[in-house]
């Protein structure tokens, strides 16, 4: 059916990021954001089969007095050394007094997925990554890890100096770089911010991760919250003297600020939506092509579901999406998705391509870690209904 045909169809209403989101001019919609955002509708068809849950007494900190942590959840995930192997990158907390979290580091063998082996065994763990600095001193959360020039770069949510002072709504959490450095060694090396006429306007950037262009260019996606209360789902570039700065100011104190630029709006929330934030990273299916995860919450239930989107890039017209999946494609349907810390959450970090699957590692109900896949075949079809390209 054609574009403007299925719209009627399913009389879908325009899009609720309008008119009152002033910092369009700034975040101007991308090529197909405005079209694909008019057509998705509120139905979930769930094609995840989940595999397992890795809970908090089954991980075991080597670094740290404490044996366990109380909860693990928002894991990242890529391979490992070799093709028999995962590492897994959790969100972990060991107190609830300020809810300060930290990240550690955890191998799993590949095969405990498809065993069930995953939910049952115990692993060893390093925290790798925690509050140290101003732009993360009372959490470092929600890790994406991405490759970049064959070098693990973890993207992760810090909470700053401002975020328990009431007066300030003002980059209450920003996304800071950490990059690896050697086994359990990871170096912060900076914190990406907007345009400086931009930054007091920003009161949280989140759900970030850093991803490499075919050309070598560098995409941030990211989702800032700005004092319009409106949450952007946002792609920007990274320019390379900014990146490389960083790199090299790395080992001389604190995490530097990277300024990015061209930042344009990928898709706008939906009305039976509150907002959208970037899930997994991606994997690439065609040359600059990217299959990613987006998480969304509902405004009814304020509950996550997921849906997937294929964006493109080339240099000229920047970041776009050309497919979205009409419908979600993952909610929360398992007990220990729907009741937790944080009820009704499905909340995934982690992607990995295995074969003609798609592993995710994903927080359930912000309390474990949820394992599950999908065939990349079957998301592709759901890409297919709303494709225009």
């Amino acid at each position: 059916m054609h574009v403007a045909g299925l719209a009627s169809a399913l009389g879908v209403k325009v899009c609720a990021l309008g008119m009152e989101a002033k910092f369009l001019r700034d975040f101007p919609l991308a090529e197909h954001a405005a079209e694909l955002g008019k057509l998705r509708h509120c139905e979930t068809h769930d094609i995840f089969q989940r595999l397992g849950v890795l809970t908090p007494q089954r991980v075991h900190l080597k670094n740290h007095p404490l044996a366990n942590p109380l909860t693990v959840f928002n894991a990242a995930l890529d391979h490992g050394s070799n093709g028999d192997m995962l590492v897994l990158y959790p969100r972990i907390i060991i107190g609830y007094f300020k809810y300060a979290s930290a990240i550690a580091e955890v191998e799993l063998p590949l095969e405990d997925l498809y065993t069930g082996s995953i939910s049952i065994s115990h692993y060893p763990a390093e925290i790798i990554v925690y509050p140290s600095t101003s732009v993360d001193i009372w959490g470092s959360e929600d890790p994406r890890v991405t490759r970049i020039d064959g070098t693990r770069h973890m993207v992760y949510v810090g909470r700053t100096i401002n975020y328990f002072e009431a007066h300030i709504r003002r980059e209450r959490t920003l996304p800071v770089l950490a990059v690896e450095a050697g086994r359990h060694r990871w170096v912060k090396v900076g914190y990406f911010v907007l345009p400086e006429r931009l930054r007091p306007h920003v009161i949280s950037d989140k759900d970030a991760f850093l991803v490499q262009a075919s050309n070598g260019d560098l995409l941030l996606f990211h989702r800032p919250h700005m004092d319009d209360e409106n949450f952007y789902l946002t792609i920007s570039i990274v320019p390379h003297d900014e990146y490389k700065r960083a790199l090299e100011e790395a080992e001389r104190g604190e995490p530097v600020p990277i300024r990015v630029r061209g930042t344009r709006t990928i898709l706008p929330v939906a009305p039976f939506e509150e907002k959208l934030g970037w899930a997994s990273p991606p994997v690439m299916v065609e040359r600059d092509t990217f299959l990613t995860l987006v998480h969304a919450v509902d405004v009814r239930l304020k509950r996550y579901r997921i849906f997937a989107m294929l964006v493109r890039y080339d240099r000229d017209v920047g970041p776009r999406p050309i497919a979205v999946t009409p419908r979600y494609i993952m909610e929360p349907r398992a007990m220990y998705e729907v009741y937790g810390d944080r009820p009704f959450t499905v909340f995934p970090c982690g992607a990995v391509r295995h074969g003609d699957r798609l592993i995710i590692s994903y927080g359930a109900a912000d309390s474990v870690v949820g394992f599950a896949e999908a065939g990349i075949d079957d998301i592709m079809a759901e890409l297919d209904h709303l494709r225009l390209e």
